[in-house]
């Protein structure tokens, strides 16, 4: 795709440095050669799945009509990169809830506050949008970066999954964390 095709896509949240936008389907490429197949990246996420471009394909096509989350692909203001995705999950407006997760797939960009500043986005929307009051998520306790991301977003830490996780021959915890919406600070 051409930079003047990625410039056309929607500005669904804007940012200072980037703006989160929907999956389309011309993405799915990227995401299955760059997103899905990345070790640290797998190792991060706790990812074991093996994912064929077909399996790609229907996941697109299931999630892209279900009212319950919101899929977006995290790209850069400057050039329209996309170098990672975010979504809400379990969207709940009776229990005025939701769960999100993040990942940065190009490294190029982690350590430099973009998981942080795409999780705020989707956030304040979900906070002030949605009317939601709680957002939860769970982060596996070596991904201390993530962790450290969240805290600053105002997530604190509500507890422990033991050995929840079974990756490259061990057990790791998984931490269950959590902001209400008077807790969540903007970055």
């Amino acid at each position: 795709m051409s930079r003047m095709e990625q410039a056309d896509h929607i500005k669904f949240l804007e940012g200072d440095r980037l703006y989160l936008r929907p999956i389309e389907q011309e993405d799915l490429d990227l995401f299955y050669k760059k997103a899905l197949w990345d070790k640290e990246g797998r190792r991060l996420t706790g990812t074991q799945a093996v994912f064929s471009r077909a399996g790609v394909q229907n996941w697109f096509d299931r999630n892209s009509t279900d009212s319950s989350r919101i899929d977006l692909v995290i790209c850069l203001q400057t050039n329209h990169q996309m170098i990672g995705d975010l979504a809400m999950l379990e969207i709940d407006h009776q229990n005025r809830k939701a769960v999100v997760r993040i990942s940065i797939f190009d490294k190029n960009y982690w350590g430099q506050g973009y998981g942080t500043e795409s999780m705020s986005l989707l956030l304040e929307f979900g906070f002030n949008h949605l009317n939601l009051h709680r957002v939860g998520l769970d982060v596996f306790s070596y991904n201390e970066r993530a962790m450290k991301s969240y805290q600053k977003l105002g997530f604190k830490r509500e507890g422990v999954i033991r050995d929840d996780l079974y990756y490259d021959g061990e057990y790791h915890d998984s931490i269950l964390m959590g902001v209400l919406k008077e807790e969540f600070v903007k970055q």
